[in-house]
């Protein structure tokens, strides 16, 4: 599927969802990590007829005062009906993480490799997906909306689509007999130039994201997560708003 197609794809599957909506409005939690995926993620959410509920969760990561900082401001922008801040330190005291190890140095970007970087926390997403699964059930929320796409799965395992279907198979066997939460991934077959596309016509406040996994300000622009992003703004013809020590051309070739 091209690029393209899979815009198509998601924007007809919007306009029919918010087309069948008859009865009261839909509810949906976003994990709202302050990044650029996520601000995404709520913003597609809302576009399909969803009430948003956002949670950020802190659990010692390098930059958690920013990301914190940044997803407060998009539940202010996106009018959320609630927004819910969890701190946890489970997962900085089990480490194995360049985000949370202080000792572990942050690697600087190599957008050609396979192997699982050291800024993958072990398990993270089933921890925060539980959390946002809790969340939704004890709210009546319809869905549980993350902002994963296929250039995480290539690198972090607990982003695979293969991983999303099994939790859905969790949700649905550990949850009330009358609870119905979908778990929903939109990006999961799209590429970060793609999120980017879809979030400048959707107007999503990317001054208000943070991506940076070594600094809260300004961003470095040479680590994993600062290189995708602003490649992703490069090959849109977009400049990123947010500030960034060096802002090298990641341009695909």
């Amino acid at each position: 599927m091209t690029s393209t197609d899979a815009l198509d794809a998601t924007e007809r599957s919007a306009a029919s969802t918010a087309d069948s909506s008859d009865g009261p409005a839909k509810r949906a939690v976003v994990l709202a990590s302050g990044g650029m995926d996520s601000a995404t993620a709520a913003a597609v959410a809302r576009e399909r007829g969803y009430e948003l509920y956002l949670l950020h969760t802190s659990y010692g990561q390098r930059t958690e005062d920013k990301e914190y900082e940044c997803a407060k401001a998009q539940a202010d922008y996106f009018d959320a009906a609630d927004f819910l801040h969890l701190t946890t330190d489970h997962l900085s005291k089990i480490g194995g993480s360049s985000l949370t190890d202080d000792e572990m140095a942050v690697e600087d970007a190599d957008l050609d490799a396979d192997d699982v970087p050291t800024s993958y926390v072990p398990f993270r997403n089933a921890n925060l997906l539980a959390m946002a699964t809790s969340y939704a059930e004890a709210n009546d929320c319809d869905a549980v909306f993350t902002g994963a796409h296929s250039e995480d799965f290539s690198g972090y395992p607990d982003c695979r689509p293969e991983f999303f279907d099994a939790f859905q198979t969790v949700v649905d066997v550990g949850t009330k007999d009358d609870t119905d939460i979908s778990i929903e991934a939109p990006f999961v077959d799209w590429s970060k130039t793609d999120i980017a596309q879809k979030g400048t016509e959707l107007n999503v406040p990317y001054e208000h994201t943070w991506s940076c996994y070594r600094d809260e300000e300004p961003a470095c622009g040479t680590c994993d997560a600062c290189a995708f992003r602003l490649q992703a703004f490069q090959n849109i013809g977009v400049r990123d708003p947010i500030d960034y020590a060096e802002r090298p051309n990641y341009t695909e070739e």
